[in-house]
This record gives C-alpha cells, structure tokens and sequence, in this order.
C-alpha cells in the first residue's frame, strides 16, 4: 500500500508541475516519504535526480527550502487563488476559507527555515 500511495502521489508531482494550480513539491515530499517506507531504490531515485534531489534531500535531513523554492510556492499559492476566484466565482464566505487556508499554507512555507 505504500509503495501505491508513493507512486500515486509522483503521478501528482507530475501532473503539478504542469498544471500551474495543482502544487508539485509537497507530493515529491510525500512520494519520498512513502519510498522511504517501501522502496528505498525509488526513495533513492528521487534523491540522486539532478534537479529535484538537492530540494528533497535539503527538506528531509535538515528541513529547510531555498528562498528560490519559497518565492515559487507563494508565487504558484496566489496564482492558484487567482484562478481559484476568477473561474469559481465563489462567494465571500467560501472565497475567504479558501483565502484563509491558502495563505496560511503560504505563512508557514515563508516561516520554514533557509537552506
């Protein structure tokens, strides 16, 4: 099953890296994570790829983010917001949960230590 959800959640990694609302970074994470637990080769992969593996390795062993990986997930936070309000057209109280939610996602990704 954790083998699964990893393969699942890089399939999302995937997707988000072309898809400008859907994030990319955090289901790297999370498919680290899980081949962590059930294919340390996959696990091994993802950290000895040339462009994603000094991001997740920064993340897992010392839990920091470069400023450049901040200033995108923000960037990537409020243009999904954007489309978010442009094409839902939600009302007040739902626009402001969402707001509310994204931009605490975004508070504690600018508070995350600096590699």
């Amino acid at each position: 099953m954790l083998l699964i959800m990893g393969l699942v959640m890089l399939l999302l990694a995937v997707i988000g890296a072309f898809l400008p609302v859907m994030p990319t970074t955090i289901f790297l994470i999370l498919a680290g994570w899980f081949f962590a637990r059930s294919s340390p080769a996959l696990e091994r992969k993802l950290l000895e790829h040339p462009k994603l593996g000094p991001v997740l390795r920064n993340w897992r062993d010392h839990g920091v983010m470069s400023r450049r990986a901040k200033l995108l997930a923000a960037g990537g936070i409020a243009f999904g917001y954007g489309v978010f309000i442009l094409l839902y057209e939600p009302g007040l109280l739902l626009a402001l949960v969402v707001g509310a939610a994204t931009g605490s996602v975004a508070i504690w990704i600018a508070m995350r230590p600096e590699a």
